[in-house]
């Protein structure tokens, strides 16, 4: 009976112990000057962020890209204004003339023209093609020219063209049909005057 009535005051004692320290406990919390996490996070100011476009410069308009991609220049399409070769009055007249000895070399000449020169005018470039098969191209652009003339044959049927480079270099075409006609749109193309140069009219 002594050991129980030890044992039961011991008890108490230490219930009594862990009242007093829970009230302490929570006595002291509640003097502490601090604020609870709970409340500290509660009353925390926000932030608020805004993204806009900036005020001086407007948004991107797509209108506006396919007007620009509109706008950028195309590269042009080469256009033939003439392809052709030697007039064929030249090769006749040397032919009619080359029974004589005296004129069988410049038949001969006519007769390589004939078949072996080619000349072609386009918006872009001059070309002229030489060889029989075409092995031999010189090609120069109108921005190198700098003077065209022309010297008629026969009658006027058809004539020589002396185009004068920027360099100095003198590419003399010969026995050309139209030939004031394609001299003119030389001209024309390297933005020169439209003054043709024209020597007096001279034999085959």
């Amino acid at each position: 009976m002594a050991s129980a009535k030890i044992l039961s005051h011991t008890t108490a004692n230490a219930t009594a112990s862990a009242s007093f320290i829970t009230h302490q406990s929570l006595y002291l919390s509640s003097k502490l000057p601090f604020t609870t996490f709970s409340t500290f996070t509660h009353n925390r100011p926000t932030t608020k962020l805004h993204v806009s476009s900036p005020p001086n410069k407007p948004p991107l308009s797509t209108t506006n890209t396919n007007t620009n991609t509109s706008s950028t220049k195309k590269p042009k399409e080469e256009t033939i204004f003439f392809d052709g070769g030697a007039h064929y009055g030249d090769l006749i007249a040397n032919l009619v003339l080359g029974f004589t000895l005296l004129w069988l070399p410049l038949t001969l000449a006519a007769v390589s023209r004939a078949f072996s020169l080619r000349y072609r005018f386009t918006n872009l470039r001059v070309t002229v093609i030489s060889g029989l098969t075409g092995q031999d191209r010189s090609d120069f652009s109108y921005n190198v020219i700098k003077d065209v003339q022309v010297v008629p044959r026969f009658i006027g049927e058809w004539g020589d063209i002396v185009i004068t480079l920027k360099d100095g270099t003198k590419v003399d075409l010969r026995s050309v049909p139209r030939f004031r006609e394609i001299a003119k749109y030389c001209l024309s193309m390297a933005e020169k005057p439209a003054v043709l140069k024209e020597t007096g009219n001279k034999g085959f």
